[in-house]
C-alpha cells in the first residue's frame, strides 16, 4: 500500500491546527520572555512540551520562584489527560505502529491533534507524521515569534499582547463551561480555591505552585464525587 496519500493527508488535516497554534503560541512566548525566560529557553520550552495549559503554568510558577518538583507535579496533574486520550487513540492505530512509534508519536498528542485523529477509523503512522508536523513547527515558529518581538517591543506593548494568553484560556473554558455543569463547577471550585489560597493569611506558607495544584485535585475530585452521586440517585 502506497503510504505517500496518507501523509499527504496527514499534512492538510495538521495545517488548520498549525495556523491556530502559531498564533496563540505567540502569547507564551511573549509570557515566557516577560517572566525572565531567554528566547532559546523558552523555544525548547515549546520544542519538548506541547501543550499551552502546561506551559502557561509552567512559566507562571517560574517566574514565581517556584521549585523543580512543583512544575513537575503541575504537568503531571495539567497533562494526564493526555494519557486517557492516548489509551482512546491506541484503539484506532493500525499494524504500522510499533513500541518506539507509539511513544514517539504520543509526545504529539494535544486536544486538536487527538480530534482530528480520533475521527478517522484507522490511523496509520504516515498520517500521524503529517498530522504531527505543522502544528509542532507552528507551535514552536510562534513562541519564537512572541519570544523574539518580546525583547524589542515596548513594554506596554508586550504586556498588552501576553493579556492574549488569558484570552486563550477564555476561548478554552467558556464554551466547555456552557457546555457541561460538571466543567462549570470544577472551574468556579478552582477559582475559590485559589483565591482563598492567596488572599486567606492561615495559607500564606503554600507556594504558589502547590496553590495550583491543590486548586486542580481539589476542585476536579469533588466535581466528580458529585456527578457520580448525581448520576446514581
Amino acid at each position: 500500500m502506497n503510504s505517500k496519500p496518507l501523509f499527504k493527508q496527514g499534512l492538510k488535516d495538521g495545517i488548520p491546527i498549525g495556523l491556530g497554534y502559531l498564533s496563540v503560541s505567540i502569547g507564551i512566548g511573549i509570557a515566557a520572555v516577560s517572566g525572565g525566560l531567554h528566547i532559546i529557553t523558552a523555544l525548547l520550552m515549546s520544542m519538548t512540551n506541547l501543550t499551552s495549559a502546561g506551559q502557561a503554568a509552567g512559566i507562571t510558577i517560574i517566574a514565581a520562584g517556584g521549585t523543580l518538583f512543583e512544575i513537575a507535579l503541575v504537568q503531571l496533574v495539567i497533562n494526564l489527560r493526555y494519557a486517557l486520550m492516548a489509551i482512546s487513540l491506541s484503539q484506532r492505530l493500525d499494524a504500522s505502529f510499533t513500541t518506539g512509534k507509539r511513544l514517539f508519536l504520543g509526545a504529539f498528542i494535544t486536544d486538536e491533534i487527538y480530534a482530528v485523529a480520533t475521527s478517522r477509523d484507522n490511523v496509520n503512522t504516515r498520517y500521524m507524521y503529517g498530522l504531527a508536523i505543522i502544528p509542532y513547527i507552528g507551535w514552536a515558529a510562534g513562541t519564537l515569534i512572541g519570544a523574539s518581538a518580546g525583547t524589542i517591543l515596548p513594554v506596554a506593548v508586550t504586556t498588552a499582547l501576553g493579556m492574549a494568553l488569558y484570552g486563550m484560556f477564555v476561548a478554552i473554558i467558556v464554551p466547555a463551561m456552557k457546555k457541561s455543569r460538571d466543567v462549570s463547577l470544577t472551574v468556579i471550585l478552582a477559582v475559590l480555591l485559589s483565591t482563598m489560597f492567596r488572599v486567606v493569611p492561615f495559607f500564606s506558607f503554600i507556594s504558589y505552585g502547590f496553590a495550583v495544584i491543590l486548586s486542580s485535585v481539589i476542585a476536579a475530585s469533588v466535581s466528580a464525587m458529585l456527578s457520580v452521586r448525581r448520576r446514581s440517585a
